[in-house]
């Protein structure tokens, strides 16, 4: 992969209202390799479970100068770039999870957020069934724990 070709990190999130739980799971293709990781919260809402789910995903991003795309099929992902522009414009700001949301608004900067197909057999697809699975785990407690090499070779990256 050349330097200027961007890192691609494809993330979704899985919330159960009910139980109040929440599961993530992201995939990384840098060119050189392929990882991705798998994490999960219990009592939390869909808002707290996207940002914890996005300062996991990018926490491990530290190739200074590369640029990142994140794509995503998740629709609480995708409104955090908006929110955060709209605050930083004078809408209101978030009055919860407010350490997320800095963290989000800092590790967003000069990330590529995209919206991504679920299509079968793609790697939005492969993150989101990893997310379901995160999250029915999560009903245990907290955890995150990386996905297996052999299950990351049918992500479809």
């Amino acid at each position: 992969m050349k330097p200027s070709e961007p890192i691609r990190i494809w993330l979704e999130i899985s919330h159960h209202v009910a139980f109040r739980v929440g599961g993530w799971a992201w995939v990384r293709a840098d060119g050189a390799a392929v990882a991705g990781y798998a994490g999960g919260e219990r009592r939390v809402d869909a808002e707290r479970t996207a940002l914890l789910a996005l300062a996991a995903a990018l926490k491990a991003e530290t190739d200074a100068g590369r640029p990142v795309r994140l794509m995503t099929a998740s629709p609480g992902l995708l409104a955090i770039p908006a929110r955060i522009a709209a605050a930083q414009g004078g809408a209101e700001a978030p009055a919860e999870n407010l350490e997320l949301w800095a963290q989000a608004m800092t590790a967003l900067k000069g990330v590529e957020v995209m919206r991504a197909a679920a299509a079968p057999g793609a790697p939005s697809a492969f993150a989101a069934a990893w997310a379901e699975l995160a999250r029915d785990k999560a009903k245990g407690g907290g955890f995150l724990s990386a996905i297996p090499k052999t299950n990351l070779a049918k992500a479809g990256v």
